[in-house]
């Protein structure tokens, strides 16, 4: 029984992605072109999430700085709320749900980008970062689940949303993470051109 669940496991995951692969190309490509824009005019691209969404902002940050499968230069990126004393100082101000848009208030600037990843979009803490991004003129990528939440919904025409139209947080998790694979892919393609083969 256990191995037949988490063979099933594997089973589900790769055929909703492969569902998916046609509906959310047209908005990563979009998302790509927006980073694209960002790094190459000097801006720098910020990054928020909460629980395993705040681990996969870590990683996208990782990817940017340190590379993916290809050397390229640095690309300027920040996951946000990963200093413990910065998180905890805006907390203390007695608004825990500005803790992200504390910093992009600090740290974006006009034509830098925000990604903002929610399994389902519902958090205040993100919608209040992507408004502050707002006002600070940056352009919002939102990596969402379910039909996107409030987060969705407050998007602009010059936003991205990437959707994930599920409402299992594992399944949107993991479709995030290829996600954010195919972004630094796409930069990479851009920026350094198709790779030599090796054959």
């Amino acid at each position: 029984m256990p191995a037949q669940r988490i063979q099933q496991q594997f089973i589900d995951s790769a055929d909703l992605q492969y569902q998916w692969a046609e509906t959310l190309s047209a908005p990563i490509a979009e998302a790509i072109q927006a980073m694209l824009v960002c790094v190459t005019s000097g801006g720098k691209v910020l990054i928020c999430g909460n629980g395993a969404s705040g681990a996969l902002a870590q990683y996208l940050a990782a990817l940017l700085v340190g590379g993916m499968e290809r050397p390229r230069p640095e690309l300027p990126a920040m996951a946000l709320g990963t200093d413990a004393a910065t998180l905890t100082a805006v907390a203390r101000r007695g608004e825990f749900a500005d803790v992200f848009a504390a910093q992009v208030r600090a740290l974006g600037n006009a034509g830098d980008v925000l990604v903002v990843l929610s399994s389902n979009g519902r958090a205040s803490n993100l919608v209040r970062a992507a408004q502050a991004a707002h006002e600070r003129e940056m352009s919002v990528i939102a990596l969402t689940g379910a039909a996107g939440g409030d987060l969705g919904m407050m998007l602009r025409d010059t936003d991205v949303h990437v959707c994930v139209p599920h409402e299992r947080a594992p399944r949107v998790h993991e479709a995030h993470q290829l996600v954010l694979h195919c972004l630094c892919d796409g930069l990479d393609l851009q920026l350094l051109g198709e790779q030599e083969s090796n054959g």
